[in-house]
């Protein structure tokens, strides 16, 4: 009886000295009520790193592929930033459309931080990683040098916050395992399938017994899976001057498209200013050459501007801005400015995807992916189960 007479007392301070905490959550400058009962009791959800962490407004994610888009939203709910999405997007589309993008191709993002202490905070920044040719023209399909992986590397490293190996482990498993195959990707393979077939590495990935995929069937690339996890386990660097950029030299030559370590070591992403034009009280930034279907963008958000239903006259402009552009002479804006036609305007053939990320704090990040041609040269590195995207010099 005395034993828990004394008892009661001590129960009783417990709970005065616990009410007495959570009333100091309720001062301004503390903490909040949910912290201290988080501390004290423990919060019972996903925790960091895992889809569920965060509650509420995540931001979004738009996407060519509809996997691509899921996996991005998938790192906004597990605490990531828009550009922890913006690689696990890029990643995941080298898996499940690489019609338009992959480890072989590159690309380009703008990425937007409107911290001030963050990297270019308060500031749009260009990331720069198109697909670069090799020094060599040899071989019956010259193949460009893969920028992806560094591309987003870079990106990560000035704008993300998860680490980049729990970023690549999801996506290695949809390579592994297989992802179902999305009706965009079953509509190119669906155009270009008696030639794409035709390399025995592409007909055992794209094809059951001869027969093209279609949507629905499942798409599986383990060679794919061992590649992302060589860059998961070495990083990123061991494709541009390891173990990996050795097979991708050795594996290129049999593809008839050969990329040497030497093409691999200079081939490095850059940082650049974009175009930025006004719009009403708001500033619109555009990707800057090389990746010049930012200028050609440019030009017609100008047009539209004016004349928003002309979407006729806002596509010849485009062309025309890139072609006066690459003709050599000129620089961005003077392309822009001139009005009249180019002699030889660039076609427009499907070879890109493109995505939008932003997360709830206002970061962003918006990126276009390449393969120089619609499924790259059409031929998969052996043993490393990724398209060697065509050089821009045949194409």
């Amino acid at each position: 009886m005395r034993a828990s007479m004394r008892t009661l007392p001590r129960q009783a301070a417990r709970k005065r000295f616990l009410a007495a905490a959570l009333s100091l959550a309720l001062v301004p400058g503390c903490s909040t009520v949910g912290d201290v009962t988080k501390s004290v009791f423990g919060s019972g959800g996903p925790p960091v790193g895992q889809p569920g962490y965060v509650a509420g407004f995540l931001g979004g994610v738009a996407a060519d592929e509809p996997r691509a888009a899921v996996a991005g939203r998938e790192v906004l709910s597990a605490g990531g930033n828009a550009a922890d999405a913006a690689v696990a997007v890029g990643l995941t589309l080298a898996v499940t459309l690489p019609s338009r993008a992959g480890l072989g191709g590159g690309g380009a993002c703008i990425a937007y931080a409107p911290d001030k202490k963050a990297a270019a905070g308060g500031v749009p920044e260009a990331v720069l990683f198109v697909p670069a040719a090799a020094a060599s023209a040899s071989g019956d399909r010259p193949a460009a040098v893969p920028m992806l992986a560094r591309g987003l590397f870079l990106l990560h490293a000035r704008y993300g916050k998860r680490p980049l190996e729990a970023l690549i482990a999801p996506v290695e498993e949809y390579a592994r395992f297989g992802v179902p195959v999305s009706r965009a990707l079953a509509k190119d393979l669906a155009l270009v399938a008696g030639p794409l077939l035709a390399d025995p590495g592409a007909r055992a990935v794209f094809s059951a017994n001869g027969v093209p995929l279609i949507e629905g069937q499942t798409l599986r690339q383990p060679d794919l899976g061992g590649t992302l996890s060589q860059l998961r386990i070495a990083g990123v660097g061991d494709m541009y001057s390891g173990g990996l950029g050795k097979r991708i030299e050795q594996s290129s030559a049999l593809a008839g498209g050969p990329v040497t370590l030497a093409d691999l070591r200079a081939a490095l992403p850059a940082l650049a200013a974009p175009l930025v034009r006004s719009f009403r009280n708001d500033k619109v930034a555009f990707l800057p050459p090389p990746a010049d279907g930012g200028l050609g963008a440019a030009g017609a958000f100008e047009l539209l501007t004016a004349a928003p239903d002309d979407s006729a006259s806002a596509g010849a402009r485009a062309l025309g801005a890139v072609a006066r552009f690459r003709a050599g002479g000129v620089t961005p804006d003077q392309a822009l400015a001139a009005q009249g036609g180019a002699a030889t305007v660039p076609q427009a053939f499907p070879a890109s995807t493109s995505f939008v990320t932003m997360d709830r704090d206002g970061n962003a990040v918006a990126c276009a992916l390449t393969m120089n041609n619609l499924f790259g040269t059409g031929r998969i590195l052996p043993d490393l189960g990724f398209l060697a995207a065509a050089s821009p010099r045949s194409v």
